[in-house]
């Protein structure tokens, strides 16, 4: 694939804290700039404006980033969400509850926002899978798929264990079958990091750093 070809499979990303509304406006102006599929921002970012025709969409990240939230709370961070003109959400799992091998709970926590959120909008699970073995990897992208996700995420890309790998993501390709889009995030810093996500599987790609990315470029560093 060309640069072009990925830059429409990007989430261009902005998750830092410090983060402020006109930063979320370059980000946009950046994204229409260079082809990508979304902005991806922090729920107290929305609403989010893009220009008119551009078809560039909003994501917005729930439970995030640990993911260690009631799901009630997560529910209502997504129907605000949504209220709040986010066409994706980027919700995270009970990555503590996919570890005990809870998938009922895991699976309860993701229909709860499904029904918050429900389709136009689009939901991505992040699984977290630097953190899982292949077998919670396997049970949890099940979970998603009975709750009535559209997507499994790898990571958020804060977690010290890491992010994306092409293992965690052909595995989860595999469980998915197709069903579901699969979404690596977390280190895809480079052309190559992308094909390989690509090659492995993923139909989507988060990236914060991607005009670095699409040039060709090294991005050292940061988390996402």
């Amino acid at each position: 694939m060309n640069a072009h070809d990925i830059a429409g499979m990007i989430d261009h990303t902005l998750l830092k804290p410090e983060a402020t509304h006109a930063d979320v406006a370059a980000l946009v102006e950046e994204a229409v700039a260079l082809g990508t599929y979304s902005v991806c921002v922090s729920p107290n970012m929305l609403p989010v404006t893009v220009p008119e025709g551009s078809g560039l969409k909003v994501a917005v990240v729930c439970g995030f980033p640990s993911g260690a939230h009631d799901s009630r709370v997560k529910a209502a961070e997504a129907a605000l969400a949504a209220e709040n003109g986010a066409d994706e959400i980027d919700m995270v799992i009970s990555v503590g509850a996919a570890i005990e091998g809870d998938f009922e709970r895991v699976e309860a926590d993701i229909a709860a926002v499904r029904e918050a959120a429900p389709h136009p909008v689009l939901l991505k699970v992040i699984i977290e899978s630097a953190a899982l073995d292949d077998t919670q990897i396997v049970e949890v992208c099940r979970a998603a798929e009975r709750a009535g996700a559209d997507f499994v995420k790898t990571s958020t890309g804060f977690h010290p264990a890491g992010g994306a790998s092409v293992h965690a993501v052909a595995l989860m390709a595999q469980t998915v079958g197709g069903r579901l889009g699969v979404k690596a995030s977390g280190g895809v810093r480079t052309l190559a990091d992308a094909q390989a996500m690509i090659d492995a599987g993923a139909t989507r790609l988060g990236v914060s750093g991607t005009r670095a990315l699409l040039a060709g470029e090294q991005r050292a560093g940061g988390a996402y």
